[in-house]
């Protein structure tokens, strides 16, 4: 059965990708949506490296913004799919590579405790501005407290160096910078530009639907991989 592997970013849920899993579902494919939040970097990819290990074939990974960082991490994917996501090389964090948007830091509030929350209404401006009003209004409920540290992690492994990746821009994110991401993009073997914001899973789910058809279809054709573990 084709798998895939969905990872979300900061502050986000499994529920974010509901649309996407959903329709992934009904065509057959397995399709794991790990909870990040582990308190770490190295704690969200030991949870999303167990996901790919329980099943029985290399799955397709896709990350989300800081999705990106955990999936570079991984070992064991047939696949890394980089959504406006972070492309780490040794010694760099998410944090250090910059790229955040004006509006983003303005929607980041600080609690008591050190960890971080996301403004309501700037949040939509930031991570959902071109996503119908109901969708972003849904997204933006589902919204939880970040835990401080998780984007200054550093892999300690890079899977896009030994395994086949595609990155996809999001040409008017107003989020992540999109200059950054394309210099991201750089590493991968396989880039596209959408022209969408931070968050296509919610406003056109569609388009992360076809390109993982696409890409599970272009698997198939290959035959098994032996990626590395």
């Amino acid at each position: 059965m084709a798998a895939v592997v969905l990872v979300h970013g900061l502050y986000h849920r499994p529920e974010h990708f509901a649309p996407v899993a959903e329709h992934l579902r009904t065509e057959g494919v397995e399709v794991l949506v790990p909870e990040l939040h582990r308190g770490s970097l190295c704690a969200d990819t030991h949870a999303v490296q167990a996901a790919i290990d329980s099943l029985s074939e290399p799955p397709i990974a896709l990350g989300h913004s800081y999705g990106g960082s955990v999936i570079t991490g991984v070992r064991g994917a047939a696949r890394l799919v980089y959504l406006a996501a972070f492309v780490l090389d040794a010694g760099e964090s998410a944090a250090g590579m910059g790229g955040a948007s004006r509006q983003l830091g303005e929607a980041i509030l600080a609690e008591p405790d050190g960890s971080t929350s996301l403004h309501p209404d700037r949040a939509a401006d930031a991570l959902y501005d071109d996503c119908p009003g109901p969708l972003a209004a849904r997204a933006v409920g589902l919204l939880r407290v970040q835990a401080a540290g998780c984007g200054r992690g550093v892999p300690e492994h890079h899977g896009w160096k030994s395994t086949p990746s595609t990155y996809v821009v999001c040409a008017r994110d107003m989020a992540i910078d999109p200059g950054l991401q394309r210099k991201m993009a750089a590493r991968c073997s396989d880039v596209r530009e959408w022209p969408t914001g931070h968050s296509p899973f919610v406003g056109r789910p569609r388009l992360v639907v076809e390109l993982i058809r696409e890409l599970l279809a272009a698997a198939a054709r290959l035959g098994p991989t032996d990626p590395v573990r």
